[in-house]
C-alpha cells in the first residue's frame, strides 16, 4: 500500500488557490456548472441558456459536448466539476429513450452527493415573453407549492437541490424594493413539477403598503420526474455539518418555536398571596343593608356554636 504524497505550494499564487478550495466557515453563493451531454436540441440549448441567465454570475456556461453518462459512470462528471471548482451541475441531453432530458446534482468534496433526472415536456423560453426582464445577480424568492414536497423523498431532495441551485449570498434583512424576482415551484401528485418565474412589481394603493403584481418574465418550464441516485443518511448528514463557531450553545429553559419566537421558563419561589396590600376601592364596600343581611345569616350559626361549646364545657365538669 502506497501513500500519497502532498505537495506542498513552492509559490504564493499556488498557496492563494489551495487556501481557497479549503472549507469556509460562512460559505458565498454556490458555483453551478452548465453543460451539455452527448447530443442535445433546440429545447435543451436554449433551456440551459435561461438557467445560466437566472444563475449567473455563479455559473458556468460550456459551450463543447461531453461525452458523460452520469448515470452509468460519474468519475468524468466528478472531475470535470473539480476542474471548474463547481459544487453544483446541470447537464442537458437528448435522445430517443430520453428526449429533452435535464440533470441537476450536487457535489460534496468533489464527489457526487446526490442527483435527479427530469424530463421537460413543455417549455417557454425568457425571449418568448415580452416585458422588461431583472438585474443580473438578483437573489429571487423562492415558493414551493403542494404537499407533495414534504411527503415524497425524491421531491424532498429535489426541493433541496432546487434550493442550493438558485439561492444567493445570505441576508441579514430583506427590503420591500429588492424583492424583484419570485420563482414558484409547484409539484403535482402525478410527478410533474411546474417552474414559474415572475418579476415583482410594486405598484401605488392610496396607503403605505404598495398593491403587489406579479408579471411573468419566464421561463415557463413543465418537468416530469424520471430517475434520481440520492445520498445515504450518512453522507448526507456529514454534508449538513455544522462548524463549531455556527453552532448556537444551548441554554436553559430557552427554546424556540418554528416561528422562531423566543419562549423561556423562569422559575419563582412561593410568594405569600394573602399578605399582598391591595388597592382598597370604596365602590368594592359592603353598604349597611348588606352587613345586617350577612349578620342575620350567620347568626343561627353562632347561635349554635355557642351551645355546643356550652355542653361541652358541663361534660367536663361533671
Amino acid at each position: 500500500m502506497s501513500v500519497q504524497r502532498v505537495v506542498k505550494p513552492t509559490t504564493r499564487k499556488g498557496k492563494r488557490v489551495l487556501e481557497g478550495r479549503e472549507a469556509e466557515v460562512i460559505e458565498g453563493p454556490k458555483q453551478a456548472l452548465i453543460f451539455h451531454g452527448r447530443r442535445g436540441s433546440d429545447t435543451i440549448r436554449s433551456l440551459l441558456k435561461d438557467i445560466y441567465s437566472l444563475k449567473k454570475p455563479d455559473a458556468k456556461l460550456l459551450s463543447r459536448k461531453n461525452d458523460i453518462t452520469v448515470f452509468e459512470n460519474y468519475a468524468p462528471l466528478e472531475d470535470l466539476c473539480r476542474k471548474h471548482e463547481t459544487p453544483l451541475f446541470v447537464m442537458g441531453s437528448h435522445s430517443k429513450k430520453r428526449p429533452d432530458n435535464l440533470v441537476i446534482g450536487r457535489m460534496y468534496n468533489y464527489s457526487l452527493l446526490d442527483m435527479v433526472e427530469l424530463g421537460i415536456d413543455a417549455f417557454e423560453s425568457l425571449h418568448d415573453f415580452v416585458g422588461s426582464k431583472i438585474v443580473i445577480g438578483t437573489k429571487p424568492c423562492l415558493i414551493f407549492n403542494g404537499p407533495v414536497w414534504e411527503e415524497n423523498d425524491n421531491f424532498r431532495h429535489l426541493k433541496s437541490i432546487f434550493i442550493d441551485l438558485f439561492n444567493r449570498e445570505h441576508v441579514d434583512g430583506i427590503r420591500l424594493q429588492g424583492l424583484e424576482h419570485t420563482l414558484s415551484f409547484t409539484a403535482t401528485p402525478d410527478g410533474k413539477v411546474l417552474l414559474r418565474s415572475y418579476k415583482v412589481l410594486l405598484k401605488k394603493s392610496g396607503c403605505r403598503t404598495p398593491r403587489i403584481e406579479l408579471d411573468e418574465m419566464g421561463p415557463r418550464i413543465d418537468f416530469s420526474f424520471r430517475r434520481s441516485k440520492l445520498s445515504s443518511e450518512d453522507l448526507m448528514k456529514e454534508a449538513c455539518k455544522k462548524h463549531k463557531v455556527l453552532k448556537v450553545t444551548k441554554k436553559k429553559n430557552v427554546s424556540r418555536d418554528g416561528l422562531g419566537s423566543l419562549h423561556g421558563r423562569i422559575h419563582v419561589g412561593k410568594q405569600n398571596i394573602q399578605s399582598i396590600q391591595t388597592r382598597k376601592m370604596k365602590g368594592l364596600k359592603k353598604t349597611t343593608d348588606e352587613r345586617k343581611s350577612e349578620k342575620l345569616r350567620k347568626r343561627p350559626f353562632i347561635i349554635e356554636a355557642n351551645s355546643e361549646s356550652v355542653n361541652n364545657k358541663r361534660i367536663r365538669v361533671e
